[in-house]
């Protein structure tokens, strides 16, 4: 077996990327993220939340700021804290809030 001995100029070159067609690359400084355009008010759903569905979502969203991401198991909980007041869903709320 004979061993060969790499020398800079036999390492090989990466792959130039291939451009898409029609794109141009970023300018220098440009970010190379698209953001979504703003929601057009005139296009929204007049659907209605149920209030109890409302503090479930709200609930939802505390959690997870507060770094408590709800597991598939944790849903009858949330369930039943949904049905209570809204003013004991605010609560809870402002408690989650003050642990994140």
């Amino acid at each position: 077996m004979t061993t060969t001995r790499r020398t800079p100029s036999s390492t090989p070159t990466p792959p130039t990327p291939r451009k898409a067609p029609g794109r141009r690359p970023p300018a220098a400084g440009q970010d190379t993220d698209f953001l979504l355009p703003p929601p057009n008010p005139a296009e929204r759903l007049s659907i209605l939340i149920a209030p109890r569905d409302q503090r479930r979502l709200a609930l939802h969203a505390a959690l997870t700021a507060a770094g408590v991401p709800p597991r598939p198991e944790d849903r009858d909980a949330i369930d039943q804290l949904s049905a209570l007041p809204s003013s004991i869903n605010t609560t809870l709320q402002r408690w989650l809030n003050h642990t994140a």
